[in-house]
């Protein structure tokens, strides 16, 4: 027994320092800073601009970390080329006399009052009751869809809705552009955020899971006022063909920054785009892109607070 023991003693070692320098490697991996310009590259030009409230006439690219568990590969003779999807979630909080920026009319009853939407990353997990928007930003030009499943404890996923785009959203317009932002819900909507609230009777509700989808060119949906049902068997063809492994970056600082005049004025119907200098998606969704240009899909999971 003694000797079997200390047969085993190398390879355990071994093993353990192994799992330590891929922990120690991860670490590493999700401080290093990553620099991103192709956003602000792809907006259009100002003379005069002062980023995220910095008062600054120079556009800096932003900096970013890797978060989550997906990684492209890095190494290699040919790594994958990739493409790249913005989105910002907000949570709103009640507005104070001391608060810049843009606000939101939350409606309580017949009483309104002004709220600020501050940004959160991707993974913060949202309490029964808080209001949300999102905003998507694309650094190319195509046609955004986005779809809605509520997702379970034991990870089924519900009935897929097309949320976005609706006839009663732009009367159903859901073209974009660099700097173009599309807020979901729009504010010109009665109620321009979200309440999270599980929905249905069931209980065991963990989340919501967002399919956000860039196309090319439109797809053959009829869409109406309300958001549509989509079969699974097409959800899942669309995973398939334009679906992969998707790495989420965030902002380095971004998180609790609150909702700007330029991004309102980018988000609205009829608003101007963000320029170069103007503030960047909070969260970053790079995906290995099997035809640039072609489509794209990620999945965005908004989770319930236990």
């Amino acid at each position: 027994m003694k000797s079997i023991s200390k047969l085993l003693i190398v390879p355990l070692l071994l093993s353990a320092n192994f799992a330590l320098s891929q922990t120690a490697s991860q670490d590493e991996e999700s401080s290093r800073q990553i620099v991103l310009d192709r956003f602000n590259k792809a907006r259009p030009l100002s003379e005069a601009s002062g980023g995220m409230g910095s008062g600054s006439t120079a556009s800096k690219p932003p900096v970013y970390r890797r978060t989550g568990a997906a990684r492209l590969p890095r190494r290699g003779v040919r790594p994958p080329a990739t493409e790249e999807l913005g989105v910002t979630v907000w949570r709103l909080r009640p507005s104070r006399a001391n608060d810049e920026g843009a606000r939101v009319l939350v409606l309580d009853g017949l009483k309104q009052s002004q709220w600020i939407p501050e940004r959160i990353e991707a993974g913060t997990p949202v309490n029964i009751g808080d209001r949300i928007r999102i905003s998507v930003e694309s650094p190319r030009p195509g046609f955004l869809y986005i779809i809605d499943r509520e997702q379970y404890a034991d990870g089924s996923l519900g009935e897929p809705m097309l949320i976005f785009p609706t006839l009663r959203t732009r009367g159903g317009d859901n073209r974009v552009l660099p700097g173009r932002l599309i807020d979901i819900p729009a504010q010109e909507d009665q109620y321009s955020y979200f309440t999270a609230q599980p929905a249905g009777n069931r209980r065991d509700q963990t989340a919501e899971v967002l399919t956000v989808i860039l196309t090319p060119q439109q797809l053959p949906l009829n869409v109406g006022d309300q958001p549509m049902r989509i079969l699974q068997s097409q959800i899942s063809e669309w995973e398939k063909s334009w679906g992969g492994v998707a790495e989420t970056l965030e902002l380095v600082g971004g998180a609790g920054r609150a909702w700007t005049n330029e991004e309102k004025m980018a988000g609205s119907a009829n608003g101007r785009q963000l320029t170069q200098a103007g503030p960047p998606p909070q969260t970053v969704y790079r995906v290995a892109a099997r035809k640039i240009g072609g489509p794209l899909l990620v999945t965005v999971p908004l989770h319930y607070a236990r």
